[in-house]
C-alpha cells in the first residue's frame, strides 16, 4: 500500500536559511535578555515593581546591529533619566558587532579594497557596508602605527636592513609618488625584528636621517653593519647618524645595475659570472674571479664592468663578518619580499586619500608579513665575536 504523504527532503539552501534564522533568533534573545538586566540595574527594579525604584522605564526602540550571523533588529529599552540601555552590552552608538569590525579590518589588510568591501559583507552577512564605514573602521590600525613608532629598542641590533618602496598618495590636493621607508634588523637574539615604517616625501638624505634619528631616540644601538642599496641619500644619512657603522651594498641591486648596462643576449651569462664572484670563499678569491671576468666576458661589456668595479668594494664588506652570515647579510632580499607583499596589497587601492592612510595600511601589511619571524632564529649571533662589540 502506497503512503499517501510523500516526504520531500529540504534542500541544502533551505536548511542553511533555517539554521541561520535559528541562530539569529538565539543571538537576539540573548542580547535582549542582557539588555533587560542592564535596564533593571538602571531603574533599580524589575518590570512592574514599585519598591526600590530610582528611575522609570520609558518604552523601547528597535536598533539594527550587524553581526557575523547577519543583520539583527534588537529591542532596546529606555529609562526616563538615564536614557537607553545597551552601552555595556552593545556599545554606545555601535551598529556592528566587534567581530564584524575585526573581520572588515582583516579583509582590508588582506587585499579587499574599500569599494569591494560592501559586496563581501553583503555576501557573508546579508548587509552591505559603505566605503566611508570601512575607512572609519580601519582607522583602528592607527594603534599599530603608534605601537611600532613608540616601541623601545631594548636589545642591540648588529645588522640593520634599510630600503624604500614607493606608492601614490594624495598630498596638498594632488596625487604624489611618496616613499615608504622600512627598517628591520637582526637582534642579538638572532631573530629578525621590524623596527620602523615611515612615509616620506622622497627617498632623500633628510628623510633617511629623520628615520634613523627616530630609531636612535628609541634606543637603537650596537649596529655593526647596514645592508642597503647604493642610494646616495641613504649612505649620507648612515654616515651622519651611525658614523662608526660599516655599509654593505646589496649585491642583488648591484648585479641589476651591472646587467642594465649589458646587451640582452649576454645578461644571463654575465649574471652567472657575477654570482660566482660574490660566492667566492674570501674577498681575495672574489677579487681574482673579478679579474678573470674582466679579462674574459667583461671585455665585451666595458660599461658594465666599470659599474661592477665601482661597486665591488662596498658590495664585499660582508667578508668581514662570520662566514655563516654571508648569504643573509650581503643582500636586502628579506626587505624585497616584504615590499613585494606591500605592492601586491596596495595595487587594489590605487592612490591613497592621504599619507596617514597609506602609513596605516603599509604598517599593517608589514606587521602581518613579519609576524612569522618570531617562529625561528634567523642567524646564530654567538658567531659574531667579540660580544663587547654589540654591547651598549
Amino acid at each position: 500500500m502506497q503512503d499517501a504523504t510523500d516526504f520531500e527532503a529540504p534542500s541544502q539552501e533551505e536548511v542553511r536559511t533555517d539554521v541561520l534564522a535559528l541562530f539569529r533568533g538565539a543571538i537576539r534573545m540573548t542580547l535582549e535578555s542582557l539588555l533587560e538586566e542592564e535596564i533593571r540595574e538602571m531603574v533599580g527594579a524589575a518590570r512592574w515593581a514599585r519598591l526600590g525604584r530610582k528611575d522609570h522605564r520609558n518604552g523601547s526602540y528597535l536598533r539594527g546591529l550587524l553581526t557575523s550571523m547577519g543583520h539583527l533588529e534588537v529591542t532596546v529599552p529606555r529609562s526616563r533619566a538615564s536614557g537607553s540601555a545597551g552601552a555595556e552590552v552593545l556599545g554606545r552608538y555601535q551598529r556592528r558587532a566587534k567581530e564584524v569590525d575585526a573581520a572588515i579590518t582583516e579583509a582590508y589588510v588582506g587585499g579587499v579594497s574599500t569599494r569591494k568591501m560592501g559586496k563581501v559583507t553583503e555576501a557573508l552577512m546579508g548587509d552591505e557596508v559603505s566605503r566611508s564605514t570601512v575607512s572609519r573602521v580601519t582607522k583602528n590600525l592607527e594603534q599599530n602605527v603608534e605601537a611600532l613608532r613608540r616601541a623601545p629598542l631594548v636589545q642591540a641590533f648588529p645588522y640593520l636592513y634599510l630600503d624604500a618602496t614607493f606608492l601614490n598618495a594624495r598630498w596638498a590636493r594632488t596625487v604624489e609618488n611618496v616613499s615608504a621607508l622600512v627598517a628591520y634588523a637582526v637582534g642579538e637574539d638572532g631573530h629578525r625584528h621590524l623596527l620602523a615604517v615611515t612615509i616620506g616625501a622622497s627617498e632623500s638624505k633628510e628623510a633617511w636621517e629623520e628615520h634613523l634619528g627616530q630609531l636612535v631616540e628609541r634606543g637603537l644601538r650596537g649596529v655593526q653593519l647596514v645592508i642597503a642599496d647604493a642610494h646616495a641619500g641613504l649612505g649620507a644619512a648612515v654616515r651622519l647618524v651611525l658614523p662608526e657603522t660599516k655599509l654593505q651594498r646589496c649585491t642583488v641591486h648591484l648585479t641589476r645595475n651591472v646587467l642594465a648596462k649589458a646587451p640582452w643576449r649576454l645578461r644571463g651569462r654575465l649574471g652567472r659570472e657575477i654570482s660566482k664572484v660574490f660566492e667566492a670563499p674570501s674577498r681575495g678569491e672574489a677579487k681574482k674571479r673579478l679579474d678573470l671576468l674582466r679579462a674574459g666576458l667583461g671585455g665585451q661589456v666595458p660599461e658594465a664592468m666599470e659599474c661592477l668595479d665601482e661597486g665591488f668594494p662596498a658590495a664585499t664588506t660582508f667578508y668581514e663578518f662570520p662566514r655563516e652570515h654571508w648569504r643573509r647579510i650581503r643582500t636586502t632580499n628579506g626587505l624585497e619580499r616584504l615590499h613585494g607583499e606591500v605592492k601586491r596589497r596596495i595595487r587594489s587601492v590605487g592612490a591613497f586619500p592621504d599619507r596617514a592612510s597609506a602609513l596605516r595600511l603599509v604598517t599593517a601589511v608589514a606587521l602581518a608579513t613579519t609576524a612569522l619571524w618570531d617562529d625561528r632564529q634567523y642567524l646564530n649571533m654567538s658567531l659574531l665575536n667579540p660580544k663587547e662589540n654589540i654591547a651598549a
